[in-house]
C-alpha cells in the first residue's frame, strides 16, 4: 500500500491469547502504530478480554486492575470486548473455567471490514485461518502479529506476518524501561538469522529499526529498507542456541547491539540468545499491572 493512499484498518486483538503466548507486557498503543502505518486510518480497534466476576468478588486487586487496565486501552480509542469467565463441572466433578473470545472476534471482523483496507490480527489461534480467508475474498489485506505458539498454517495464509517480537519497542526489553533505546549501541533488540556459515563460524542477524514503511525490503543493502543487519560469531550465541535451529522461520534471537570489531561502523550482535516471552503471568500476584514504559497500557495488565 503506498503512503499516499489513506485506507481504513481494523486492528482485532485476542487479548487472552497474546497474554499467554509470549505478548505479556506488550504495548497497545506500538501496535496500533504498527498497525496503522503507510497512511492507514484507526476504523476499528477492538481489544477482547477476560473477566472473572467470581473472582473480581473476592479480589479487589484483581478487580481495580482489570478496570484500570480497560479504562486506559479505551482512553487509547481501544473498544473493549469483554467474555465474562464461566465455570463448568464435569460428571467426575472437576470444575474448568473458559472464556473464549475466538468467534465474537472473527464475526466483528467479518462484519466490518467492508470499510477496512487491512485487518490485522493479534492472535496467533490457527482457528482463524477461515476467517482470513474470508476477509480476504471480501478485498482485505489480512497481517497477523502473534509472539509464541503460532499456528504454521495461520502463517502460511495470511498475506504478512511478523513476530511481535521484531516490532521495536512493542515488548519491553530484559532489562526494563531506562535500557538504551532500541537500535542504539548497547541496546537489546531482535531479529532474525538470514546467513549462517557455520564452517565460519559466523553469520548475520536482520533487525527492524523502526516498524514503517517497506517492511517487505529485508535487503539491508538498500537505503529504503527499515531494517539494519548485524554480523555474529559462534562465540557470541548463549548456550541454549544450537546452530541448526539459527535460520529456521520461528526462531527469533534477542542480543545486544555493539560496534564491529572486524568492520568500523559497522554492528556486531553479542549475548545472543533466543527470544522467549516474559514468563510471569502465571506467578504474578493479583492485581499487578507491569507498565514498563510510563503509563503504557501494556497486554497482561489486567491479570
Amino acid at each position: 500500500m503506498s503512503s499516499d493512499t489513506r485506507f481504513g484498518v481494523g486492528l482485532y486483538i485476542d487479548a487472552a491469547n497474546i497474554q499467554y503466548n509470549g505478548g505479556w507486557g506488550m504495548a497497545y498503543d506500538v501496535l496500533r502504530e504498527f498497525a496503522c502505518r503507510d497512511g492507514g486510518v484507526p476504523l476499528r480497534l477492538n481489544s477482547y478480554v477476560t473477566f472473572d466476576a467470581e473472582r473480581a468478588r473476592r479480589d479487589n486487586g484483581y478487580r481495580f486492575g482489570v478496570e484500570r487496565f480497560h479504562n486506559a486501552i479505551r482512553d487509547m480509542g481501544f473498544k473493549v470486548i469483554v467474555k465474562e469467565v464461566k465455570r463448568y463441572r464435569d460428571d467426575a466433578g472437576n470444575t474448568f473455567a473458559k472464556a473464549n473470545a475466538d468467534l465474537d472476534m472473527a464475526v466483528d471482523a467479518l462484519l466490518q471490514s467492508d470499510a477496512l483496507g487491512r485487518v490485522v490480527l493479534a492472535t496467533g489461534d490457527g482457528d482463524f485461518v477461515r476467517v482470513v480467508q474470508a476477509l480476504q475474498n471480501k478485498g482485505c489485506r489480512v497481517e497477523v502479529v502473534a509472539f509464541d505458539n503460532v499456528s504454521a498454517a495461520l502463517r502460511r495464509e495470511v498475506d504478512f506476518f511478523l513476530s511481535g517480537f521484531l516490532i521495536p519497542n512493542l515488548l519491553p526489553a530484559r532489562e526494563g524501561p531506562d535500557s538504551v533505546p532500541w537500535g542504539e549501541v548497547g541496546s537489546i533488540v531482535r531479529g532474525v538469522c538470514y546467513h549462517f556459515n557455520r564452517d565460519g563460524g559466523f553469520g548475520f542477524i536482520r533487525y527492524l529499526t523502526h516498524a514503517g514503511t517497506n517492511l517487505w525490503i529485508t535487503d539491508t543493502r538498500r537505503e529504503d529498507s527499515p531494517y539494519a543487519s548485524a554480523f555474529f560469531s559462534l562465540a557470541d550465541l548463549d548456550d541454549g542456541v544450537a546452530p541448526e535451529q539459527l535460520q529456521r522461520p520461528e526462531t527469533v534471537l534477542e542480543f545486544r547491539l555493539g560496534e564491529s570489531q572486524v568492520k568500523p561502523g559497522e554492528m556486531q550482535a553479542v549475548e545472543v540468545c533466543q527470544a522467549q516471552g516474559v514468563e510471569r503471568i502465571r506467578s504474578a500476584p493479583p492485581g499487578r499491572q507491569p507498565v514498563p514504559n510510563g503509563n503504557r497500557p501494556t497486554a497482561g495488565a489486567e491479570e
